[in-house]
Formats: C-alpha cells, sequence, structure tokens
C-alpha cells in the first residue's frame, strides 16, 4: 500500500478567498454569509429580493447581484462575473430556495416547477457555473448546498389526515432529496479536481421560510427551534481547512430530528 503523500493534499490559493452565497439577503443565507466574512472570506451575495444591497452594504461584501436563481444564464453570468473579478473562487453556498407547503391533493404545476427550479435546477446550474472554468482551473474549490431534513423524511412538520397541517410539500421535499443526490454525483467527479461537494440539511430553523409553520418540538432530543448561526457554523467547517477530506456527505443540524 502506497504511503501518504501529502503534497496530493489540495492546497487553497494563496490570498483572500472568494465565497458566493445564493438566497443570502436574509435568513439562514445571510447568517452563512455573515459568519464567511467573520471568517475572512471576501463574500458575493446572490438574491431575488431588493433588501440584497442592503445586506451587502451591512456586511461589508465584496459585492452582490440581485438575480433570479431559476433563470440559468443570469445566474451564471453573475457567478462568473463575480470569480473572474475576484480571479479566484473558492467557495460556492446555494442556499436560495422556495417552500410550498400544499398538501398533495393541491399541489399544482406551478408549485411543483418553482420549488424544483429554485431549490434543484439552480443549485445543478450554479455548481457547474463554479466548477467551470475556476474551481477546476485553480484545483481548489467547495460547493456546499443547503438541503433540508424534508429530503430524508419526506417533509417536516405536522400532518393531518387531509396531509394539511403546515409540513414542506412534495415539491420541497422532492427538490432537497434530489439536492443531497445531485451533490453525492457531483462529489464523484470533482474530488481528483480539489473540489469537495456536500450538503448541509437543516432542520426546523427559526427563518422567514419557517414562520408559517409548527414542528414536534417537543419530542425532539434538542426540544427548540434551531438558529441560522448554528447552520452557519456547519458551512464554516465545510469551507474551511479541516474538511479537506469530507465529500459527498450530508450533515445534519437538525436537533436530532433525524435519527439515521
Amino acid at each position: 500500500m502506497p504511503k501518504n503523500d501529502p503534497t496530493q493534499l489540495s492546497a487553497r490559493p494563496a490570498g483572500i478567498p472568494l465565497s458566493i452565497v445564493t438566497g443570502s439577503a436574509r435568513g439562514i443565507g445571510f447568517a452563512i454569509a455573515q459568519r464567511l466574512v467573520a471568517d475572512g472570506h471576501q463574500v458575493y451575495l446572490l438574491d431575488v429580493q431588493d433588501s440584497v444591497a442592503e445586506a451587502a452594504r451591512t456586511l461589508n461584501a465584496v459585492g452582490y447581484a440581485q438575480v433570479d436563481v431559476t433563470d440559468t444564464s443570469a445566474l451564471r453570468e453573475a457567478i462568473v462575473g463575480a470569480a473572474d473579478a475576484a480571479g479566484r473562487l473558492d467557495t460556492l453556498v446555494n442556499c436560495a430556495g422556495t417552500c410550498g407547503r400544499e398538501s398533495f391533493e393541491d399541489l399544482t404545476e406551478e408549485t411543483w416547477r418553482r420549488d424544483i427550479d429554485t431549490n434543484l435546477k439552480a443549485t445543478a446550474f450554479a455548481c457547474q457555473a463554479a466548477v467551470f472554468p475556476h474551481m477546476k482551473a485553480q484545483a481548489f474549490g467547495r460547493l456546499i448546498n443547503i438541503a433540508s431534513v424534508s429530503g430524508k423524511v419526506g417533509g417536516v412538520g405536522p400532518v393531518d389526515v387531509d396531509g394539511s397541517g403546515g409540513r414542506s410539500g412534495a415539491a420541497y421535499a422532492s427538490a432537497k432529496a434530489g439536492t443531497i443526490n445531485l451533490t453525492r454525483w457531483i462529489a464523484r467527479q470533482v474530488g481528483a479536481w480539489g473540489i469537495t461537494a456536500n450538503t448541509v440539511a437543516p432542520g426546523p430553523i427559526e427563518s422567514p421560510m419557517a414562520a408559517d409553520a409548527s414542528y414536534p418540538i417537543s419530542e425532539m432530543p434538542i426540544p427548540r427551534l434551531g438558529q441560522p448561526f448554528e447552520v452557519a457554523g456547519a458551512v464554516s467547517y465545510l469551507a474551511g481547512d479541516d474538511s479537506s477530506y469530507v465529500t459527498g456527505t450530508c450533515m445534519h443540524v437538525d436537533g436530532g430530528m433525524v435519527r439515521a
């Protein structure tokens, strides 16, 4: 068996790392961007919300773009443009998302397309834009996709007999399950290029997306809502040098809601 060759470890390029975070104007995405700034990254924000400009000013971000991530051309242009300007791209965090909560009976094609396109399609093409050309060319990168424990258990929240009750919907759960497997697929290709790809799966987090839902908190090992900064901590680890041998994994930040 050959000895380990430390020269094979992918080295982060010298200088200040650039991280791009989608869905970063508020909530979990904002907390992730804030943590990466604290970690010494220059951060570029992407969000469809008008408030992305104010968020960028608050964080002293290197830049921002108000973009709908379901517009693949605009998404790619924003990612490649930010990386070109910085001359590098170290980390991409895909956090933009939508979450319908209709019962299966009431599920519409509009909701299906919106949640699949925002949560899954945009993640796929954002990763593509990040890897080709910058991450592959620099032989280093961190792809971190925010999934959800909904993608593990088929939706989180209470379920009434008629399928209502506020559980995250079928389209959302399907998109997040797809995100987890998409990330595993990407990880198997990009590892040889010094790039890792992982998912973080939050459970019930106190955020705008969860504002209209209730959760079985009393049944959880940690009986409270999680906070956005706790998701950001997981992202910080996966974006850092200590996670250089971690790829294709899904890290739960869910208070123990999902046991496997």
